[in-house]
C-alpha cells in the first residue's frame, strides 16, 4: 500500500501516527487521568452502541493507512477491558501498511491476554506504573490496583515476547521520590523506563504548574547515581527524549511536553472511543466521524474527509501554552487515550 503521500496539515507535519481508544473504562483511578473524586461508582461512561464495533475501527484504520498512518496504538481507558480486543488486534494486524501495533495498558490484565495479543500480531506494549512503592502507587492509582498485579504483568509481556516500556507519570510531591528506586529496578530487568513531565491533559486532575517535576529535574535525580549520554532520535517526531547509560546496554527515555514542547513535529491523530477525531492531546472539540462510518460513506468519501480535517490542522497547544485559556475545556484523557 503507497504511504509515501502522507497527507500533510498546515505546517507541513505529516499524518503518520494513530491512537484509538477503545474503551473509556478503566479500573484504576490514576490522580492524573480519571481522579476517584469524579470518577466514581455513579459516573456515566459510554454506552455499548455509543462505541465503534471492531469493524467501525478497522473501516476507519484503513483510511487512516491510505493517508500515511504507519503506526497504530490501542489505548483507553484501560483498553484491555474491551472483551473482543485480540480479534481486533488480530484485524488491524492485516492492514499492509502497519508496520506497528502497539498498546498502552496499566497491565493488571495482561496475565491474561499477554500471548494471545502476541500471537493475533501485537508488537509491543506501553505499561504506566508510576512507583514500586506501594503507598505512592496507591496515591497516583486512586487507590485501585497494586504493584504487584503490574509487574506481573510486565513479566507476562516479557514471557509472551512484546516489546516493552514502562512509563512513570511524576507528581511532585506524589512519586518524585520513586524516581532513582524506578531506575535501579528496570535497568536492571534490561527494561526501558520512560518519564512523562506531569502534563494539563483536561480539567479533572486540577493540573497546577508547580507539580510538574522538569525533565532536567529528572535527568539531575538520574545523575546522582548513574552516568549515561543522549541518544538520537528513531525518527522525526519521536516524543521521547532518549539516553543510554554507559555501564549497561539499557535506555530510558523522558517526555517533556511542558519544558520542552514537540509541536512542530506532532503527526499523531486520536480517535476516541465513540468514534470522534482529534487532532491534538489538548483538544477541546473532535470531529464526528462514528455518523459519517455508520452513514456507510463510501471508503474513497471517508478517506478525502479524514485528508481534509488534517490538512486544515493548526494545533499547537504546548507551544502556546503560556498564552492558552488554560480554564477552557480540554478533552479528558481517560476519554481520549493521552
Amino acid at each position: 500500500m503507497e504511504t509515501r503521500n502522507a497527507a500533510r496539515d498546515t505546517l507541513n507535519r505529516p499524518l503518520r501516527d494513530l491512537r484509538i481508544s477503545v474503551t473509556d473504562q478503566c479500573n484504576f483511578r490514576c490522580a492524573y487521568c480519571m481522579p476517584k473524586e469524579l470518577f466514581g461508582p455513579d459516573y456515566s461512561f459510554l454506552g455499548k452502541t455509543e462505541i465503534l464495533t471492531n469493524k467501525e475501527i478497522l473501516t476507519l484504520a484503513r483510511s487512516f493507512a491510505k493517508l500515511g498512518i504507519e503506526k497504530i496504538r490501542l489505548t483507553g481507558g484501560e483498553p484491555l477491558l474491551r472483551k473482543d480486543l485480540v480479534s481486533l488486534v488480530e484485524e488491524l494486524s492485516g492492514i499492509e501498511s502497519i508496520n506497528d501495533l502497539s498498546l498502552t495498558t496499566n497491565a493488571s490484565l495482561l496475565p491474561r491476554y499477554a500471548q494471545s495479543l502476541k500471537d493475533a500480531g501485537l508488537s509491543r506494549v506501553n505499561i504506566s506504573l508510576d512507583s514500586l512503592g506501594e503507598e505512592a502507587f496507591k496515591q497516583m492509582s486512586g487507590g485501585r490496583g497494586s504493584v504487584q498485579a503490574v509487574l506481573e504483568g510486565i513479566d507476562a509481556a516479557i514471557r509472551a515476547g512484546l516489546d516493552l516500556k514502562v512509563n512513570m507519570v511524576v507528581k511532585k510531591g506524589a512519586n518524585h521520590t520513586e524516581i532513582l528506586p524506578m531506575v535501579r529496578y528496570f535497568r536492571k530487568r534490561r527494561v526501558t523506563l520512560r518519564f512523562i513531565e506531569y502534563m494539563d491533559v483536561g480539567n479533572t486532575n486540577q493540573w497546577k504548574l508547580d507539580e510538574v517535576i522538569s525533565a532536567k529535574e529528572i535527568l539531575d535525580t538520574i545523575g546522582k547515581e548513574f552516568e549515561f549520554g543522549p541518544l538520537d532520535p528513531n525518527y522525526r517526531g519521536e516524543v521521547a527524549n532518549r539516553f543510554l547509560f554507559k555501564d549497561v546496554p539499557v535506555e530510558f527515555g523522558i517526555i517533556n511536553s511542558i519544558t520542552k514542547p514537540f509541536c512542530s513535529n506532532c503527526n499523531r491523530a486520536r480517535l476516541s472511543a465513540d468514534g470522534k477525531l482529534y487532532t491534538c492531546l489538548f483538544a477541546t472539540k473532535g470531529h464526528d466521524l462514528k455518523s459519517l462510518v455508520r452513514s456507510n460513506l463510501s471508503e474513497e468519501a471517508l478517506t478525502q474527509t479524514l485528508s481534509d480535517i488534517w490538512s486544515r490542522r493548526t494545533d499547537r497547544y504546548s507551544e502556546e501554552r503560556a498564552d492558552a485559556d488554560n480554564d477552557r475545556e480540554k478533552i479528558e484523557m481517560s476519554y481520549i487515550g493521552g
